[in-house]
């Protein structure tokens, strides 16, 4: 009995219980999120535009009045 439960237990000890790593794989991309990012990237790309107009309308006020 001692032998059985001595084999038993290496046998279990042995054994890895955690799952094998999966790989990595891409997600495909969700059609309605992808719109909406894209519409986010265009959004960010006016705003800089729109920043870098202010600061050049800025500074020729600023020329202007000194």
């Amino acid at each position: 009995m001692k032998r059985t439960l001595i084999l038993l237990v290496m046998c279990l000890s042995a054994c890895d219980v955690s799952p094998p790593p999966q790989p990595q794989t891409e997600r495909p991309p969700n059609p309605v999120f992808e719109t909406q990012i894209q519409a986010m990237k265009k959004a960010q790309a006016v705003e800089g535009q729109v920043l870098d107009a202010a600061e050049a309308q800025r500074k020729q006020v600023e020329e202007a009045t000194q």
